[in-house]
């Protein structure tokens, strides 16, 4: 992974650069910013960086001895032959404690070809309890040549003690022109208007703007901002919502949804009445919950998808009210 694979986040990889070229490295970075901005992609460039010394710039971030990278395992022995595959898999809910301490052992031997070692958790938000606490030992003493990469979503989720450990690498929105160049990209044959659409529902996301792209979300986008805009209280729209989303959607299909969801209703924000604002800030909260749990549970799509309007439709039932 190099940094030619993340656009957009220029300003960030400038912070890192000049970081590596100082005397004092701080030994731990918390990667902080919205879901979907290109932070893991980020750190695994960021880390094959970091190792890189001479001759060894054949190695990548996947395969680099010296770089470990904790995430969501599969959740069983059929998930993690689909993995192997190539194919979409179910993973485990939490990041363990098993996983932060078998890289402990690790940091017990010296690098295996260079000097420095990275380690990569993606995402910092998921450790279980005990592996938060087990990592804390790890960055209160850390041996060496290490360094670790934290992706955080939500940083207030990490215990302070872990934060005030780490500078703060904070990540931006993408413009519109760096969100059209992510998706010239990766879709070249797709048409304007499409992409127009894209960067239009992301809000800055170049995850959002591709899983529209890729999953056609387009009638499901309308009939977000209908529900938005005009209440759902017949549970019309949010038919017009499911049949959109499909019968039989794939785990992909319903985690692209609620991302979009999320967006939409933080694209509302700034123009809700303040009245209203509580019950967005609910509504986004809750979306943002069930899309921490939506990779790890099997959600019935249908009731997901009712679930998704009902709350876009709660928020949007304040705004009338407040407008009355």
């Amino acid at each position: 992974m190099t940094f030619s694979s993340v656009v957009g986040q220029d300003a960030a990889w400038q912070e890192w650069l000049k970081a590596l070229a100082s005397e004092r490295m701080h030994h731990a970075w918390l990667l902080a910013g919205s879901k979907g901005l290109g932070k893991g992609a980020f750190a695994r460039a960021a880390a094959t960086e970091l190792v890189r010394e001479g001759a060894l710039e054949q190695w990548d971030s996947e395969s680099h001895p010296d770089i470990h990278i904790l995430e969501h395992l599969p959740a069983n022995e059929d998930e993690a032959k689909k993995k192997a595959d190539g194919k979409p898999y179910q993973s485990k809910r939490n990041i363990s404690v098993d996983q932060v301490r078998g890289m402990i052992r690790r940091l017990s031997t010296k690098p295996t070809v260079g000097s420095r070692r990275a380690i990569v958790i993606d995402p910092a938000d998921d450790l279980e309890k005990s592996a938060v606490n087990a990592l804390l030992k790890a960055l209160e003493e850390p041996p060496s040549g290490t360094f670790f990469l934290l992706v955080a979503h939500q940083p207030g989720r990490l215990l302070p003690t872990v934060r005030s450990r780490c500078r703060v690498l904070r990540f931006a929105p993408l413009s519109a022109e760096s969100l059209n160049a992510v998706l010239l990209r990766d879709f070249p044959e797709a048409e304007v208007s499409l992409r127009g659409e894209a960067i239009a529902a992301a809000q800055g996301s170049p995850g959002v703007a591709l899983a529209y792209v890729q999953h056609d979300l387009g009638k499901i986008y309308r009939a977000m901002n209908l529900i938005l805009s005009e209440g759902d209280p017949e549970f019309r729209l949010r038919g017009m919502l499911a049949d959109a989303m499909g019968a039989r959607p794939s785990r992909d299909r319903q985690l692209a949804v609620l991302e979009l969801a999320r967006a939409v209703l933080a694209a509302t924000l700034p123009s809700a009445a303040s009245r209203q604002q509580s019950a967005v800030i609910e509504a986004h909260a809750a979306l943002t919950r069930l899309s921490a749990q939506a990779p790890t549970y099997n959600f019935d799509s249908g009731l997901l998808i009712l679930e998704i309007g009902g709350l876009l439709a709660s928020a949007a039932a304040l705004r009338e009210a407040a407008h009355h």
